[in-house]
This record gives C-alpha cells, sequence and structure tokens, in this order.
C-alpha cells in the first residue's frame, strides 16, 4: 500500500503560483489591446504579488523559503548528471528557475513603474521622477524583458512536461492541493503560521500602496 499523500506547498504559494499564470497573459492582453489603465493596474498587482513572495520566501513555509531550495553549483550539477540528492519541494535546478523568474517579474514591475507611451497618456506611477528620455528607455526595455519572460515560461512548460511523461511525476497537481507522495526521507513541509502570512502579506500591500501612491 503505498504512504498517504502529505502537505509539500501551501496556499499562500499556490495562490502566488496560479495568481501569476493569470495575470501574465491578462498583461500581455491589456498592453496588446492598449488597456493600458487595466495594464497599470495589474502591473500593481504583480508588484505586490512578486513583493509578498519575496518575503514569503524569507519567513514562510519550508517549502516555500528560498533557504529550502536554494542549493549550490555542486548540487545542480550533481541534478543534471542525474545524481540528485533528497529533495523536497523544489529540486536544485527548479529552485533556480523560480529565482530567475521571479528576478525577471521583479525588473519587470520596476521598469513598468518608470515607462510611459510616446505621449506620455499612460504612464507608470514613478514616471515622473525621470526623464522623457528615461522613461522611454524603461518602457523599451521592459517590452524586451517580455521575451526573456517568455522564455522562462517555455522553460517552466517544458519540464512540466519531461517530468509527466518522461520521469512519471506529476507537477501540477500538487501545485493545486498542496500535497503529494512521501518522500522516503519522510520529510514533510513545515507550515508557517497564520501570524506571519498576514505579516508578509501586510507589509506587501503597505510597500505597494507607498511606492504606487505616496512617493
Amino acid at each position: 500500500m503505498s504512504a498517504a499523500p502529505i502537505r509539500v506547498w501551501d496556499l499562500p504559494t499556490r495562490l502566488f503560483h496560479w495568481a501569476i499564470v493569470l495575470i501574465i497573459p491578462a498583461m500581455w492582453a491589456t498592453h496588446e489591446l492598449d488597456r493600458m489603465a487595466v495594464h497599470i493596474l495589474l502591473g500593481q498587482t504583480m508588484l505586490a504579488l512578486v513583493l509578498f513572495r519575496l518575503i514569503w520566501g524569507l519567513i514562510g513555509s519550508s517549502t516555500a523559503r528560498f533557504s529550502g531550495f536554494v542549493r549550490g553549483p555542486a548540487a545542480v550539477a550533481a541534478y543534471v548528471r542525474g545524481r540528485p540528492g533528497p529533495a523536497f519541494g523544489h529540486n536544485p535546478l527548479g529552485g533556480w528557475s523560480v529565482v530567475a523568474m521571479l528576478a525577471v517579474l521583479a525588473a519587470q514591475v520596476t521598469l513598468g513603474l518608470f515607462s510611459g507611451d510616446e505621449d506620455s497618456l499612460h504612464t507608470g506611477p514613478l514616471s515622473p521622477l525621470v526623464s522623457y528620455e528615461n522613461m522611454r528607455a524603461a518602457a523599451e526595455v521592459h517590452e524586451f524583458l517580455f521575451n526573456i519572460l517568455l522564455g522562462l515560461i517555455g522553460f517552466h512548460l517544458a519540464a512540466i512536461l519531461y517530468y509527466r511523461f518522461v520521469r512519471r511525476d506529476a507537477l501540477i497537481a500538487p501545485m493545486i492541493t498542496g500535497r503529494r507522495a512521501a518522500p522516503e526521507s519522510g520529510q514533510e513541509m513545515e507550515a508557517a503560521p497564520l501570524r506571519r502570512f498576514l505579516l508578509a502579506a501586510a507589509l506587501a500591500a503597505g510597500l505597494t500602496l507607498a511606492i504606487t501612491r505616496l512617493l
């Protein structure tokens, strides 16, 4: 009889993941359809999400913390060569893909804050702090980085398919249910208390408000 599934992803981590899945195509669509007011609002929502995930990566549940899944070059190389060590949650390569995704999202959001169109009709909340030339430069890099983001998304989807059909390891279901088969070590996620979630959410919301409304 197989062991009962145990918790691997907490609810805040899963909600962040699926919110990103929804918001990225929505931001692309609003840009293409010239719905820039909605695009900017979605960008501010993304800012709050990224800030929350960065804070949660420091104080969240064990599998959400950066210290729990960011490994050194030796661990990544061993994993690529097919000699992985024990992993529960993100594997060494997957951990760095998360870091890369967060870094690009953070850069995208930051540039968007300073960006504006050629006529300055639709501008980010921090665009008055920079010159017109820098505002336009930020917008151009903002658009370029979206291509990098698409590449990371493609890599992520390819990894999901590889694990599903080659390694027979479903990655999507645990990100929905939060549970997966217990590892041989018997390790289980150490959930963060509710007060840490409330603190992370309050900090993310407060920082987003300060950046987009008060600066």
